[in-house]
């Protein structure tokens, strides 16, 4: 489907002749951003599914869903050594020339890729929605999911949605290829917080034909079958629908929570230690009752509370039972070592992490937050623009 921002609606179901589509309820298209079987497509699009299939290829084992950015990605088991994309590795321009991959409209026009081309039309979405591009190439239901790529082939976006007739009804003006595709900047994001290996390419190059860049983009996207119906959970990684993050038992009454940090009151910080000996510092003392552990700084924090758990690519938690039935999953995003320019329109002079943290919770407008270690600033931003690398920066993105 294509179906957030006023859309057309539902996706139709493809393939309703074949006996893998008899139990698909809807449809969607996806795309594959590595080696391993990992492809993208949009959460919406897997919202309402006991399970998903890719005809000719089987069944997705495994979901990564993050509804608020309307990201997800599924681990098909018949998809290692297939043909994968790579992301655009710089910012997109106004006016680039763009090509849409997808499978729309499969039961009444062919179950084959359609390819469409357009322009950006705009380098914000909705009510200036800096996650996402407007697009003039055409999209459909079942388009949702489907790479958006520059002329070189790299993924600039993921087409998202169309304004449709729903806006059309209410204000009497009839869009004409008025469409949303999510930044590629997102994705990557998303994808470096839930440890998916991807790749990039770097800006310019030879342009290539539509052709050209049809044959070399379509083996890669593939259609995406939705079938049952269940309601679904906020960011999960998943053999079958359950809550995320997937804890593991540890000694002494703790559980381990891979790529995410434990957000609570530091009363003890080691550095330069690995993870058991983290674990083990904390286990031998009674007034800890939660670690983060920074793998790619190796540092260790040892709390005496935990209230809330935010997905950290380079970190991992470690929560004592008594706490884990009360713990929160935030729907931040952090990133050790990254910053993003533009969008700052707050500073906190001597804050800390937890603070800065809590300073974008709780501000309706913060989008994001950067918080500099060695000035113990916060920075508060109501947009998500390009994300660098930065050293001594913790970057928080919702």
């Amino acid at each position: 489907m294509c179906g957030r921002f006023l859309s057309v609606g539902v996706a139709v179901s493809l393939w309703a002749g074949t006996a893998i589509a008899q139990s698909a309820s809807s449809s969607g298209t996806a795309f594959f951003i590595n080696a391993d079987g990992w492809a993208v497509t949009n959460a919406h699009v897997l919202e309402g599914c006991t399970s998903a299939s890719v005809p000719s290829l089987g069944a997705a084992t495994e979901w990564i869903v993050d509804k608020q950015n309307d990201l997800a990605v599924v681990k098909v088991s018949g998809g290692s050594g297939k043909p994968f994309l790579r992301l655009h590795d710089g910012a997109p321009r106004l006016g680039e020339d763009i090509t849409a991959f997808g499978y729309p409209l499969g039961d009444l026009l062919s179950d084959s890729i359609k390819v469409t081309t357009g322009n950006i039309n705009s380098l914000v979405g909705m009510e200036n929605d800096t996650r996402y591009l407007q697009i003039s190439a055409p999209l459909q239901p079942g388009n949702s999911g489907g790479p958006v790529v520059d002329r070189n082939g790299s993924v600039v976006g993921v087409a998202t949605a169309v304004l449709g007739s729903i806006f059309a009804g209410n204000t009497g003006i009839l869009p004409q290829n008025v469409n949303f595709a999510l930044r590629s900047n997102a994705l990557e994001a998303f994808l470096q917080s839930r440890s998916i290996h991807y790749e990039t390419h770097p800006a310019g190059g030879k342009a290539l034909s539509t052709a050209d860049i049809a044959e070399r983009i379509a083996p890669a996207v593939i259609p995406l079958l939705c079938h049952g119906k269940a309601e679904m959970t906020a960011d999960r990684a998943t053999p079958a629908p359950a809550q995320v993050p997937q804890p593991t038992s540890i000694g002494r009454s703790f559980q381990r929570v891979a790529n995410y940090d434990a957000i609570g009151f530091d009363y003890r910080t080691l550095s330069s230690v690995s993870e058991r000996q983290c674990r083990d510092a904390c286990e031998a003392e009674a007034s800890c009752r939660a670690i983060t552990y920074n793998k790619k700084e190796r540092f260790c924090f040892l709390k005496n509370d935990a209230k809330l758990l935010v997905a950290n690519a380079d970190a991992s938690a470690y929560v004592a039972d008594e706490l884990s039935n009360d713990i929160l999953v935030s729907t931040f995003v952090i990133s050790s070592g990254r910053d993003m320019a533009g969008g700052d329109y707050r500073r906190v002079r001597n804050s800390n992490f937890i603070a800065c943290y809590l300073e974008c919770e709780v501000d309706g407008q913060c989008r994001a937050f950067a918080f500099v270690r060695r000035k113990n600033e916060c920075w508060l931003k109501n947009r998500v623009g390009q994300v660098t690398s930065k050293t001594g920066v913790e970057l928080g993105i919702r």
